[in-house]
């Protein structure tokens, strides 16, 4: 018997056919906004933009892009998209809504991506048109030409190259010859609003379509929390400068935590942004007491960096209201470390999400709500979010009872529409409505979820999933041949956090690695890994050679073996240590 379970929460309304730009700048509610406010800052130069003049600048460049007068790029064919290789800024932030505006979709390229992560970004995505930093043009060029994209259909973002379009050009072509507003376009809750990277046991990247109607629900489960929220707690006027929230943005917005928490959560209220267009800890330690920054989305990885950062205890954080953690499991400890440097009434909330279900599927409630009934369990990842129905499944296909562990299946409106041209993970991963998540957990009688441990074999390092199947390929693809076979998975001892696992892998030399020696052979691996993949998807906790790789009778690597016997060395290791 299937055991389901519900969220506490009242239902959203369903999302119905619309566009999602409407959701952001066309509401009811935005009557009773200030008349006009700061809504983007740099965080280096100081530079600003107001929501008048973002909201002017989305609509000349929907009209530069979708329009068909002289300038204009006329994209609007079913088959266009617009891939996106930038640093965080407010113009990324305009290009999104420019898209949505004329319902073509985007296709967000990690700004850190390598030659071969852009080929496979490009290739799968299949974008017709690009807007990227003049930085990046040197990696994206050869790409470019290798794979036959027409060089001519690619624009500037920041920067500048010479005999190249950019979306400053873009834009004043419009406003020289006031051509007028191309108009919202109509979508439909199926409509395809963009594609998200996401990495999974298959290697690489998969591409993950949202549509806009899960836009619209993802919006109408935040506005539900909020209203549960306001009606047992009436928060402070902002100390700022302009009386609203200041929030300081630095996670990526190609990633869908800061895509969501700035492009469009950013929308639900009047508030301030700062950006960093990359991070750096004492950029943000400087722009907290500065800008007067109320809220901050962070990951573990960077909330071990502040708790331990010698500066972090000499900042004032006093204005600081909101604190939230995501994209992998904070442990309790290093959230009650950091709580303890913040101001004594921070609402420090945590969340489980993932690109296929929008951005979130648990959230920590404000205690108080729902009747009286929540509070914020320490350690828990909170409850489902309003819409969400849950099922935990145990191995053997059956439903887990009650603080059983069981691998999270979701089920809810804000599920994406599947992988784009993935047929065969879209079986494995989407079936019959349900998503399955990969990750194990355990519910209480409060409906209280508890993380348990991957199902699957997908890592999180700083907040992004890195697939061992695609270091492992990287390695095997190395034109010297210096191995026959190669597993990589997750192990302690080297991540930011103390339970963040980091790759290792374990290699079998070829004839020619044993030639050129094991020492050797690790040290040439290890240079093209680097060179290869982006940073956070290096070998960080090292190699290891070994005779041959152990499986089971049906060949699957038992990859766990490799690990306990890593693991019970390295405790021995540290006794040793210990003891001297």
């Amino acid at each position: 018997m299937v055991k389901v379970i519900d969220s506490p929460y009242p239902k959203p309304p369903p999302a119905g056919d619309m566009n999602a730009y409407y959701s952001f700048f066309k509401r009811p509610d935005q009557a009773q906004w200030p008349a006009d406010f700061t809504l983007h800052i740099d965080a280096v130069t100081g530079e600003r933009r107001t929501y008048r003049q973002f909201l002017e600048r989305v609509h000349d460049l929907a009209t530069a892009l979708g329009g068909a007068a002289e300038g204009c790029l006329g994209i609007g064919k079913p088959e266009e998209k617009i891939g996106i290789i930038m640093e965080n800024s407010s113009d990324y932030i305009v290009l999104i809504h420019a898209s949505l505006a004329i319902a073509t979709p985007f296709a967000l390229i990690s700004s850190y991506s390598t030659p071969f992560e852009l080929k496979h970004a490009l290739t799968l995505s299949q974008a017709t048109h690009l807007v990227v930093d003049a930085k990046f043009l040197p990696t994206l060029i050869p790409v470019a030409q290798e794979i036959g994209f027409d060089l001519n259909r690619i624009f500037i973002a920041a920067g500048t190259a010479p005999g190249r379009r950019s979306l400053n050009d873009l834009v004043n072509n419009v406003r020289s010859k006031a051509i007028p507003f191309v108009g919202i376009k109509p979508a439909k809750k199926d409509t395809l609003a963009y594609l998200v990277f996401s990495s999974g046991t298959s290697g690489l990247p998969k591409a993950v379509m949202i549509s806009h109607g899960n836009i619209v629900y993802s919006l109408y489960q935040v506005a539900v929390v909020a209203q549960a929220m306001l009606a047992v707690h009436t928060p402070p006027a902002p100390k700022t400068p302009e009386g609203i929230p200041v929030v300081l943005s630095f996670l990526p917005i190609h990633h869908t935590y800061g895509l969501h928490s700035y492009s469009f959560r950013g929308f639900m209220a009047p508030m301030t942004q700062v950006f960093m267009r990359q991070w750096d800890v004492d950029v943000a330690l400087s722009s907290v007491p500065k800008y007067k920054v109320t809220t901050l989305a962070l990951i573990p990885s960077l909330v071990h960096q502040l708790a331990h950062h010698p500066k972090t205890a000499q900042t004032d954080w006093s204005s600081v209201a909101t604190l939230g953690s995501g994209a992998a499991y904070l442990p309790p400890k290093l959230a009650a470390k950091f709580s303890k440097l913040m101001p004594k009434d921070v609402n420090f909330s945590e969340g489980y999400g993932m690109s296929e279900a929008t951005i979130a599927a648990i959230i920590q409630p404000f205690p108080g709500t729902l009747g009286g009934k929540a509070k914020r369990v320490p350690g828990s990842t909170g409850v489902l979010l309003p819409g969400v129905a849950a099922r935990l499944v145990k191995d053997d296909g059956t439903d887990a009872k009650l603080n059983e562990v069981g691998e999270l299946w979701i089920k809810s409106d804000n599920v994406a529409l599947g992988y784009y041209n993935n047929p065969k993970a879209n079986k494995e991963t989407f079936v019959d409505g349900w998503l399955i998540t990969g990750d194990k957990f355990r519910v209480d009688k409060d409906g209280n979820f508890w993380f348990a441990d991957r199902a699957k074999d997908t890592l999180k390092v700083s907040g992004a999933q890195v697939s061992p199947v695609e270091i492992e390929n990287c390695l095997l693809a190395n034109p010297e041949k210096l191995i026959i076979d190669v597993t990589v998975a997750g192990v302690n001892g080297h991540g930011r956090t103390s339970d963040e696992k980091v790759p290792r892998a374990w290699i079998v030399l070829s004839a020619a690695g044993k030639k050129r020696g094991e020492k050797a052979t690790a040290r040439v691996l290890d240079r093209w890994i680097q060179k290869s993949l982006s940073k956070y998807k290096w070998v960080r906790g090292g190699f290891e050679v070994v005779d041959e790789i152990p499986k089971s009778p049906t060949g699957k690597v038992l990859r766990r073996v490799l690990v306990d016997k890593h693991e019970k060395e390295r405790v021995e290791r540290e006794q040793v240590k210990a003891k001297l």
